[in-house]
């Protein structure tokens, strides 16, 4: 450790990292490879951000609603709920979330630069932890300040996902980045299918609602204490990794820390990127389908399919459940056509991105014409779920065309990708003004092939799998193997 380097809860010092090794809590990772570690906890953290982030879809539920209370015997007492809150302001209480949440994309990405993106990711996710704790008081208390809490919650949250790239862009080499990035992104899918029943489940509970940011926000806390002993910034702070591995990692990636730790983003450049753009309309498109269906399905499902609310609820997760087995799949098929087949990385990017895009229009335009239970389930699972794929194309490629600024290019690419969570909800409730109407609903479907379509064409044509020449490491630079080194 370097002499005056400061120890902070989320870089800990290598004499914590010791006192832990003799008490045998690190023995069983010693074998594992250091950057799969880290995949790991980010897979865990990315489950946790989308349980603090779901868990309030739920709970406002049973905030507002009668429940009933077992007397003993054959008597109950019916509750009135907690809340009376109407249909309006509900959704400004749901919606809160996301006019922070856009706020700190781009920040994010810088900030991670310059402080790093383990302090980041962590710090975003105990803060918000901390916050969801601090729910029910706020709740009970004030109306104005549970907005107020969740709008500071998706402010916290928002540095994640661009922070997440700066750990890759030091800890992922070239032929395992695909497979690294879309560990830790099955997190937020799996959190989903975890999250909604679970949180179901401890609203029925002794503990009621508030339980629900209870649990939620103290297995965050749990994890954030896990992660700042497990990880490190990087491969060479880390206190334990292998001299094999820090010298694979760093030879493979081309550039050190010192090397990039004081350059200075050209943000012109950056921003008439037409490759840098290309990745920001896929992001754009396949959020407008994810967060579509993550507040309609089971609305759709209850009105049209007429599913009752307990079938709704658990069918609407069975999309999200293959989504997180088709985004950790196509990290390692991705890396494998890229390192065994040597298809480029350019050529696997657009065929898994355009590709899914495709299969999505098609199968979301035939859930609009079928509308019968079964081939409508089946239609929109594979529309909804296929969708993996297109991450292991548009959601690794920032890290392809520019490393050391992947962070601040996926803050861009994730501001735009935030405002389907804000247009989305608000069109289909336009569009489907009739309860059960089939008929309205196929418009929904329509728009979202048509936004699938267009994030086809502009990332087919557009995209890039090279390191492009604004992303040039001054000194030292060793051209990677895989196909990213500089575009002529």
């Amino acid at each position: 450790m370097e002499q005056g380097a400061k120890k902070t809860l989320f870089e800990p010092a290598e004499e914590q990292h010791e006192l832990l090794n003799k008490h045998g809590y690190l023995d069983m990772c010693a074998r594992i490879p250091k950057r799969y570690i880290v995949g790991i906890m980010a897979f865990f953290g990315f489950c946790n951000i989308y349980a603090l982030r779901v868990n309030l879809s739920v709970a406002i539920v049973a905030m507002t609603s009668n429940h009933t209370r077992n007397l003993g015997g054959n008597k109950t007492l019916t509750v009135l709920p907690d809340f009376s809150w109407d249909q309006h302001t509900k959704g400004i209480i749901l919606g809160s979330f996301f006019y922070g949440y856009i706020f700190t994309q781009i920040p994010g990405g810088f900030l991670a630069t310059k402080i790093g993106g383990k302090l980041l990711f962590g710090g975003g996710i105990f803060l918000t932890a901390i916050l969801t704790l601090l729910t029910p008081l706020c709740a009970r208390w004030s109306i104005y300040l549970l907005v107020a809490i969740r709008v500071f919650e998706g402010l916290f949250e928002g540095v994640t996902y661009p922070s997440i790239h700066a750990i890759w862009s030091k800890w992922a080499p070239p032929l395992e980045k695909t497979t690294l990035a879309t560990l830790a992104f099955s997190g937020s899918y799996v959190g989903t299918v975890i999250s909604l029943p679970l949180s179901a489940a401890l609203a029925e509970s002794g503990g009621g609602w508030p339980s629900i940011f209870y649990v939620f926000g103290s297995v965050a806390v749990i994890w954030v204490l896990l992660w700042c002993f497990l990880v490190s910034e990087s491969p060479a702070k880390h206190p334990s990794i292998s001299n094999k591995e820090l010298e694979y990692i760093q030879g493979n990636i081309g550039y050190t820390d010192e090397q990039t730790q004081d350059l200075k983003p050209p943000w012109l450049r950056m921003l008439t990127s037409l490759p840098v753009w290309a990745i920001v309309a896929a992001h754009f498109s396949e959020n407008w389908g994810f967060y579509t269906w993550l507040t309609e399905l089971p609305t759709f499902m209850n009105d049209v399919l007429h599913f009752n609310m307990y079938q709704a609820g658990f069918l609407a997760a069975v999309p999200y459940l293959f989504m997180a087995i088709v985004v950790q799949g196509c990290g390692h098929l991705a890396d494998y056509l890229r390192s065994k087949v040597q298809v480029s990385t350019e050529a696997v990017r657009k065929i898994f991105t355009c590709g899914a895009f495709i299969i999505q229009v098609v199968f979301m335009i035939g859930a609009g014409y079928t509308m019968t239970r079964t081939a409508c389930m089946v239609c929109l699972t594979i529309a909804v779920g296929i969708g993996g794929f297109a991450w292991g194309g548009f959601s690794v490629n920032h890290l392809d065309i520019a490393p050391q600024y992947a962070s601040i290019l996926m803050g861009i690419s994730n501001t735009f990708a935030t405002l389907p969570g804000i247009i989305s909800p608000g069109l289909t409730s336009a569009i489907v003004t009739t309860k059960g109407d089939a008929g309205q609903w196929q418009i929904v479907f329509y728009i979202a092939a048509g936004i699938y379509l267009f994030g086809a064409i502009t990332y087919g044509v557009l995209a890039s799998g090279k390191r492009q020449k604004w992303a040039e490491v001054p000194t030292g630079y060793i051209p990677h193997t895989d196909g990213t080194d500089l575009d002529n």
